[in-house]
């Protein structure tokens, strides 16, 4: 096959441009063909505060920037995007830019009635095939319906897959592994202990696991049990230190103890002073929202490592206006926030109080606690607070940078979310956010991750969870 046959060209979707802008650099080699009406998408969503409406904005720069030094002739021969500024970490694309410069005849079947958008773009689509018989043009959009109709009339379609973290979401990071069977018997030889802090820490020889992580969750249930967290990492050596056991009475976190494993190895991580950031993922009734914030409660309240707790969540729809609710932000933002108040219910309940008390309790906590929304976080800077991000599924990579650069000295991020539950239109559980940053993160020495996978919620949520 000659390398003729092998080149391509790919025709992007307004969508594609509105969901990454830098997909115009993404394409490595291949040549890139914007249709006209995809510009005229572009111009009619330009304008408002949105995360859309930002996206399209970029986009039109990178495009002005690389079409700024043309002649009219260049356009049509296409304009070469290694002449754009590139971004960090990402080789320089060799194919070229191509926009529509001329009416292409309408090459759509009769069966494909109307001249909506979509129809245009594969109708372009259909006539570039025939123009440039030895290349393969593919149709790039994130609207599946359109790549169900590119492939009825005949056109290769394909989804935007650059900003695909993994493969398939099994191949997520969990957060937690059983240590293989005989592991202490095999490193007895080279195994040294010691106490520090009232903790027990092991050296062993070279790695646990064959992919072993900073604080990382270890287990095995040989003998009475052994639950243990990775300090350091390294191809020499580990160093394991053992877990807090918060499923004891006296280990309680405000009040609450955990559960299971799976919630042990969180309250450690949530805990520890020496982790910045924590992502939790976990079904619905795992208990992510409330061990968060009794650990928040109780590093603010009784550590005073924290002056107070940041809350903030994705309002549907995403990055949009919060609505013309009356009232100040924290007010805008309580309809989205019945988690928060549930939790706090269970986290002021004594049965020793009366009503009174806990309505006093709750005040003082509610005044510790502060909501904020998605919307106003550019530019701002959060020192020595402790930052819950809630619902994080629905978060981009880009949206997600945002919140995390927002954190300033002393200041831990927590991220919490269920990518099964994924509301946005163009994210999937492998393109999140939340999936981006937990494969991102999980290298870095103060940053751990914990995947939640019991249900505490109630036996009816979690019978609800298997048959529903």
């Amino acid at each position: 096959m000659s390398a003729k046959i092998l080149s391509r060209i790919f025709v992007l979707d307004t969508n594609v441009l509105m969901h990454d802008p830098a997909s115009l650099f993404r394409f490595e080699e291949h040549d890139i063909f914007i249709p006209m009406v995809v510009l005229e998408e572009l111009d009619a969503a330009k304008k408002g505060v949105s995360e859309v409406a930002r996206n399209v904005r970029q986009v039109s720069r990178f495009l002005d920037e690389i079409i700024s030094d043309a002649e009219t002739d260049d356009i049509d021969k296409g304009l070469p995007l290694n002449s754009a500024r590139q971004l960090n970490g990402h080789s320089e694309p060799a194919g070229r830019l191509y926009l529509q410069t001329q009416i292409l005849p309408d090459s759509l079947p009769e069966s494909l009635p109307g001249k909506n958008a979509d129809n245009s773009i594969l109708g372009i689509t259909l006539s570039l095939q025939k123009n440039y018989p030895d290349k393969v043009v593919t149709l790039v959009s994130k609207d599946i319906n359109l790549r169900i109709k590119a492939r009825v009339v005949g056109i290769h379609a394909e989804d935007y897959t650059s900003d695909k973290v993994l493969d398939d979401a099994d191949l997520l990071y969990t957060g937690i592994n059983e240590l293989p069977e005989n592991f202490w018997d095999a490193k007895s030889e080279a195994l040294t202990s010691w106490q520090e802090d009232m903790r027990t820490l092991y050296e062993i020889k070279g790695q646990p696991l064959a992919e072993c992580y900073p604080h990382q969750s270890l287990y095995t249930d040989e003998g009475t049990g052994f639950e243990a967290l990775v300090k350091k990492t390294s191809k020499e050596k580990t160093t394991l230190v053992h877990a807090i056991d918060y499923k004891k009475d006296n280990q309680a976190v405000w009040g609450v103890n955990a559960r299971n494993r799976e919630q042990n190895f969180a309250f450690n991580l949530l805990m520890d002073p020496d982790i910045d950031m924590v992502t939790i993922l976990g079904a619905a009734g795992t208990g992510k929202t409330l061990l968060t914030l009794a650990a928040g409660l109780a590093q603010v309240m009784d550590k005073k490592i924290y002056r107070e707790i940041i809350i903030t969540r994705v309002t549907i729809p995403v990055g949009e206006d919060i609505g013309f609710l009356p009232g100040t932000e924290e007010e805008k933002m309580a309809p989205w926030m019945g988690a928060l108040l549930d939790n706090l219910e269970v986290l002021t309940e004594s049965d020793e109080s009366g009503e009174w008390e806990r309505a006093a309790t709750a005040d003082l906590l509610t005044k510790r606690i502060k909501i904020r929304s998605l919307n106003f976080m550019r530019g701002r800077t959060f020192l020595n607070r402790f930052i819950i991000v809630d619902e994080a599924q629905n978060l981009t990579a880009k949206q997600m940078k945002t919140l995390i650069t927002r954190a300033g000295p002393g200041s831990k991020l927590i991220v919490l979310g269920n990518i099964s539950q994924i509301d946005t239109p163009y994210l999937t559980e492998t393109t999140s956010g939340l999936t981006y940053v937990v494969d991102r993160f999980k290298n870095w020495e103060h940053s751990g991750h914990i995947t939640l996978m019991r249900g505490e919620r109630s036996r009816l949520a979690d019978f609800a969870s298997e048959v529903l």
